[in-house]
């Protein structure tokens, strides 16, 4: 194990939604439910589209919903999706491969917004959650992403000694901003919901996908 460790001796972190799955199909369908069980009008799917990533309940906020209803609305949500989202989320292309070529030289760990539940039952579900180290959901943390605090905390869970490189995968401009808040450079991938455009303000590299991140990271 000692061995198997020294070899590791990178740390990659990986944003969910957008990086490893497309789980597009069960958030959209339980934003609707959400709405509909309050008898207010569904916002347009490409607007749901682009605030993924970022907690539920800003999510709604975002969307028009008062800040005193917002819990509620997330609850609604909630109990649609967790009747659906192993039957509707599916892996993204090459996020497996990526995901075991990291394990060979990194320690690995998921930072997202999701329930940390609903990431692990997914991940346990794809068979992937035993190349994980550590798992950082919202309720383990105080400030969700943007905020630098889960991928501080994930690098704290994973023993981050002085001098061993850290990377972030994600999708999103608030996982670029949380990475770089915690000082660790980011890589942007397009396989989730932001543009190359988009992404170029805020990422310090942008490839194709998962498995293209977590190559140019071995080389690095």
């Amino acid at each position: 194990m000692a061995n198997k460790d020294a070899i590791r001796s990178k740390i990659v972190l990986f944003d969910l939604d957008g990086t490893i799955i497309d789980s597009t199909e069960a958030i959209l369908e339980s934003f609707e439910k959400a709405y509909v069980s309050f008898g207010v009008d569904v916002p347009d799917e490409e607007k749901i589209k682009s605030l993924i990533g970022l907690p539920l309940d800003v999510m709604f906020v975002k969307l028009g919903v008062d800040e005193s209803e917002a819990t509620a609305y997330v609850n609604a949500y909630k109990e649609h999706y967790r009747t659906i989202h192993t039957q509707k989320t599916v892996l993204l292309p090459n996020a497996k491969e990526a995901i075991v070529l990291a394990h060979g030289y990194a320690k690995l760990g998921i930072v997202t917004t999701k329930t940390s539940e609903y990431s692990r039952i997914l991940l346990e579900h794809f068979d992937l959650m035993k190349y994980f180290d550590v798992l950082i959901g919202r309720q383990e943390v105080e400030h969700p992403k943007p905020n630098p605090e889960p991928v501080i905390k994930a690098l704290a869970a994973l023993d981050q000694s002085y001098g061993q490189v850290a990377y972030f995968v994600g999708d999103t401009e608030a996982d670029m901003l949380a990475a770089e808040g915690a000082g660790i450079a980011c890589v942007g991938v397009l396989c989730g919901y932001m543009s190359k455009e988009q992404l170029s303000e805020c990422a310090d590299f942008i490839k194709e996908d998962a498995f293209e991140a977590v190559k140019l990271i071995e080389k690095m």
